[in-house]
């Protein structure tokens, strides 16, 4: 059960701050947010407040939000021949009912002949008391009672994400992404005041027999230069050395005031199916305020080089068992539950960046994949055909199906089958 819980609030924090990123610069440019909902599934529990509706949902697993365009509205859910329920405020439709289970306080069923409720904001139909044809306008901010009792605001043009200018819309994209960092960030220098001490570029303990032992490293010298490039910190000395295993590396410390160069060969050592290199020494710690900040930012630049490194792995070599689902995030928060809160705030911390990373890739449907497509637009300077842009996008979110499926079943068979 602990396993379960801690679960479903670090996939859900990271997913609703995603998610936020979106909403935040989707509002500030004036797009329409109709929905903002914390877990999927069915509704449990709604509010609105300025114009966007907050939904509970049974399944506390992420969340979505909806922005108002072409690909959400009521155009193709009310069709000619249905009787729908509409309130009328002086003369113009303010509120529309296509729920079967709700009743509106005041309102008239129409049946529609035809609908436009994106730019010409109109109802064409029949009353059924007289079967006189009426033309309804219909408000700006008419509300919308949907067929599961979800009551939304209506998607004149004006409000679609389309309508928004390619920079305000470039911006919305990478929101989301760019929350996970902040999450990331944020995360990590938490933690950084909450350990006994932060990290240096400064040696503590050598290993025996160890390369860097056997080039005469001790304790107390300070790591300056790695391949000729400055070292900063010791996050950053780690994330070179990883990436040379069994490859000769110059490196130049100080001792006493007195700097010294040397060649080692880090140990190649197999770590999550990625060799990585290991020169067998350990940091000494600091407690000073300035060293914790920079640990924040340190840790998240480690933490996106890491997953860079890693995606870059799977482009050479692709493998199923490189990637991992819900599944392999759920076996994994379990195994860190068991570790305490500083285990769980780390491992959050990675997979929010990982989030956000994953999400860049510039694939269809992802963040990264309307990046491109924001990107196209730019250097055609006209936005990209709405059938071409649709017809991409479903191959993608097609792609990206069969891959969780795929992704899914191999890691039931990993970590269940075995």
């Amino acid at each position: 059960m602990t396993a379960i819980i801690t679960f479903i609030i670090v996939f859900g924090v990271i997913v609703i701050v995603h998610e936020f990123g979106h909403f935040y610069f989707a509002k500030k440019s004036g797009v329409r947010v109709r929905e903002f909902a914390i877990g999927m599934g069915p509704k449990l529990l709604q509010t609105q407040r300025n114009g966007t509706t907050y939904t509970w949902r049974i399944l506390p697993v992420g969340g979505y939000v909806r922005m108002a365009g072409r690909a959400d509205t009521e155009e193709e859910t009310i069709q000619p021949g249905m009787s729908i329920t509409v309130v009328l405020t002086d003369g113009m439709v303010t509120r529309i009912n296509l729920s079967d289970e709700e009743e509106l306080v005041g309102g008239r069923t129409i049946t529609v002949n035809q609908v436009d409720l994106v730019d010409d904001m109109v109802i064409e139909g029949y009353w059924p008391e007289d079967g006189e044809l009426v033309r309804l306008p219909v408000d700006h901010d008419a509300s919308v009672v949907e067929a599961d009792g979800t009551v939304v605001l209506v998607a004149p043009r004006d409000t679609h994400i389309e309508s928004a200018k390619l920079w305000q819309r470039a911006v919305i994209n990478f929101a989301g992404p760019m929350n996970n960092f902040l999450l990331t960030l944020i995360l990590f220098i938490g933690l950084a005041f909450t350990l006994p001490g932060v990290s240096t570029t400064t040696v503590d303990h050598v290993a025996k027999d160890s390369p860097a032992a056997m080039v005469g490293i001790k304790s107390n010298d300070t790591i300056t230069e790695i391949n000729g490039k400055k070292v900063n910190s010791w996050q950053g000395m780690q994330n070179k050395i990883q990436t040379l295993p069994d490859k000769k590396v110059s490196l130049t410390f100080e001792r006493h005031g007195q700097t010294k160069h040397t060649t080692l060969t880090p140990k190649g050592v197999k770590n999550g199916g990625m060799k990585i290199g290991q020169i067998g020494v350990t940091s000494k710690q600091t407690t000073a305020l300035g060293a914790r900040l920079r640990y924040g930012f340190q840790a998240t630049a480690q933490s996106m080089t890491q997953i860079f490194r890693a995606i870059k792995n799977l482009v050479q070599g692709f493998s199923l068992n490189k990637l991992g689902g819900p599944v392999a995030i759920y076996k994994n928060t379990s195994e860190v539950s068991t570790m305490g809160i500083l285990a769980i705030v780390s491992f959050m911390a990675w997979l929010s960046v990982n989030l956000g990373m994953m999400n860049l890739l510039p694939i269809p449907g992802l963040d990264g994949g309307k990046l491109l497509l924001n990107a196209v637009e730019a250097v055609i300077r006209r936005p990209v055909p709405e059938k071409a842009e649709l017809a991409v996008t479903l191959v993608g979110v097609g792609l990206l199906f069969i891959l969780m499926i795929a992704v899914t079943g191999n890691d039931i068979l990993r970590y269940f089958v075995k």
